[in-house]
């Protein structure tokens, strides 16, 4: 084995303080509305930590891991402008507040108040296959990563059988995680969630600083320079024979970024939890803050791993890495182990302990809040619009429990007997897009556009799913197929959004009422802060500060535009100075290394502020949950009138 007993000590001493916080959590679930959205009770910095440790999840650790083994520094100076653009996302609201406004449970309920009832079916039933096939691999990378970094047996000995380690490993990870998703539902999920990240995060810095001042500059310098001239991992300027990681690779996120806003729903519940669309919004805007530490983590522990393969000096450690790769099926699992396998010989006793403990925590808050948005939405999207009353409420909860459990098992066998053969991240982003590829054309059409149609969001949907679906068969016919899965997803994104706007304005001129879907004006609910979600002419409203903003709330929006501000600069000077200049290895090695240290030190600051607000954010949360009265309709369901769908503002605060 590659841990010791002190580092299963701190393996087994962080999955308690996990349980523990379930167990305190679970009595405050009383409603239905509890079990899919916490009650609504989440406030900004609980939400921005929770969701956080629910969207990185030891896939997302080792994809990314990944992938910059491959990019290295580079494709980190193209993604500077990326900060501007998701500023102006959350600064402005964008998607978000909106959604928020609706005051729907899931977000396939708003197209049933948008659209239709049977396009709302339509949408649940395709998200939830898109979402369990992209979930699918998720115990598959999960359980190997452990088997491998904790040098566990192939197979082991229980009552006289021999049982496989892979199995057994995928069981455990998916029996604690419907453990704590089945306890308490997103209450107990947002909880748990919460204390995985602030240790995730903690342990992102740890590991940073002591890569940093362990390793010689001059091994990394020489170890990168052994790229190809054409493929650096340091020069973001000479990377065009960079294959599949590059800028292009870069620019189609960008555009995924602003045109999927919310279209994943594989953390839905996170999308309703806020408390009010204000808490939502400011919970987006800290979202940049909160990414720095894993951010550095992603892009600088790769580098140390480029450099422990290629340079001399660790021939010994390179060779150890290379046999236990050598006794590996298939490539796509090779590269997803490479970097961990590196860690199990670079990093010291504790740290080596703290790593696991981080990835089982990172593993469990991915695994327990993706089952429940794929189990809610199921039951949610798909089996209650087909009812003509709504389950009583015992029963539904009961109806939820069983489909999450249901995503669970249909995970297990699916990463059981699917073969992987993409990079993860390419997987993702081919899977996801079956549903997001079209989703965004119809969330941003339906929120910001009353001239948009229920035939068009038709006509997108199953344009942009058909697209990813077509993608996923060619791939599995054709491996090397020229166009990967990022591209499919930039075409599927592309035709959904013409033929959302060619239907919309070839159809019959009408025009929905906005008012009556986000609840303004005369529809109104009581107890919800009524605020103007446009960026108003004057004074300090112009950069997105409108009156229900705090002076605090002021400040960390000037702290966003300061800092994104700054790296924009960075990013265009330095551009046109490439361009016009040659500029050496060495110097780019210099300016990295000074983003390290810069981003190291304002990480430390970010994780004690967010610790800070999120254990307010849980104690305020902890009071209205044992004190709020629930209001049983507010479950999800949306009536029919003899007019058509009713929209009704159940639950208000």
């Amino acid at each position: 084995m590659n841990l010791t007993l002190l580092d299963w000590t701190i393996v087994a001493v962080a999955l308690a303080l996990m349980i523990l916080s379930v167990e305190i959590s679970k009595r405050l679930m009383k409603s239905v509305a509890d079990f899919l959205a916490a009650g609504r009770t989440a406030g900004r910095y609980l939400l921005c930590v929770a969701s956080g440790a629910a969207g990185i999840g030891a896939i997302t650790v080792i994809g990314n891991l990944e992938m910059n083994l491959i990019a290295g520094f580079s494709l980190s100076w193209w993604g500077m402008t990326m900060t501007l653009v998701i500023l102006i996302i959350t600064v402005s609201g964008w998607v978000i507040y909106r959604f928020r406004q609706t005051r729907s449970l899931t977000l396939a309920q708003y197209f049933e108040a948008r659209y239709s009832r049977n396009f709302r079916i339509f949408t649940g039933m395709i998200a939830f296959l898109s979402g369990i096939v992209n979930f699918g691999i998720f115990p598959a990378v999960e359980a190997r990563f452990f088997i491998y970094f904790c040098g566990l047996p192939e197979t082991i000995t229980l009552f006289g059988l021999q049982i496989g380690m892979f199995p057994l490993m995928m069981l455990l990870l998916l029996g604690i995680s419907l453990y704590f998703v089945l306890s308490g539902g997103q209450v107990s999920v947002i909880y748990a969630d919460f204390f995985q990240g602030v240790f995730v995060y903690g342990v992102f810095v740890l590991m940073i600083v002591y890569l940093f001042f362990s390793f010689d500059w001059g091994h990394i310098e020489q170890a990168l320079s052994t790229a190809p001239a054409n493929a650096s991992l340091i020069n973001p300027f000479k990377t065009s024979q960079v294959e599949d990681f590059n800028l292009w690779y870069f620019l189609i996120g960008v555009v995924g970024v602003i045109y999927g806003t919310m279209s994943w729903q594989g953390t839905q519940a996170y999308n309703a939890s806020a408390k009010s669309a204000h808490e939502a919004k400011m919970g987006s805007v800290l979202t940049a803050w909160r990414n720095l530490p894993m951010n550095i983590m992603f892009l600088f522990v790769p580098i140390i791993a480029y450099t422990v393969l290629n340079h001399p000096d660790f021939a010994a450690v390179t060779g150890a890495v290379n046999t236990t790769l050598s006794g590996i099926d298939g490539s796509a699992v090779q590269s997803q182990l490479k970097v961990p396998l590196v860690l199990t010989h670079i990093l010291p006793r504790g740290l080596i302990g703290a790593f696991a403990a981080m990835m089982l925590a990172a593993s469990i808050s991915t695994l327990d809040a993706y089952m429940h948005s794929w189990g809610s939405i199921l039951i949610q999207d798909v089996l209650m619009p087909l009812r003509k009353k709504p389950f009583e409420p015992h029963q539904h909860l009961r109806v939820l429990r069983w489909a999450i459990v249901g995503v669970g098992v249909f995970a297990f066998f699916f990463s059981l007997l699917f073969k992987q053969s993409e990079y993860i991240f390419l997987f993702f982003a081919i899977t996801g897009a079956i549903f997001a590829g079209g989703s965004g054309a119809i969330i941003i059409g339906g929120l910001y556009w009353k001239r948009g149609t229920t035939a068009a969001a038709w006509a997108a949907m199953i344009t942009g799913s058909g697209i990813a679906v077509a993608g996923i068969i060619i791939h599995q016919i054709i491996p090397n197929f020229f166009i990967n899965g990022q591209w499919f997803w930039m075409i599927s994104m592309a035709g959904a959004g013409l033929v959302y706007i060619g239907v919309s304005l070839l159809g019959k001129r009408e025009e929905y009422d906005l008012d009556r879907l986000l609840h303004r004006g005369q529809y109104t609910v009581t107890g919800e802060s009524t605020v103007v979600d446009r960026i108003p002419s004057r004074g300090w409203k112009i950069l997105g500060m409108g009156k229900e903003f705090t002076r605090g709330d002021k400040i960390i929006y000037i702290l966003n535009y300061v800092w994104t501000g700054a790296w924009l600069l960075i990013f265009i000077v330095g551009t046109i100075y490439n361009l016009t200049h040659d500029v050496s290895d060495a110097s780019w090695l210099q300016f990295w290394r000074l983003y390290l240290v810069v981003h190291i030190a304002v990480s430390v600051i970010v994780i004690v502020w967010f610790l800070i607000g999120g254990f307010r954010d849980i104690n305020a949360m902890h009071a209205r949950l044992k004190t709020a009265d629930r209001d049983a309709r507010d479950d999800g369901f949306v009536p029919r009138t003899s007019g058509g769908t009713e929209i009704r503002p159940t639950g208000g605060e």
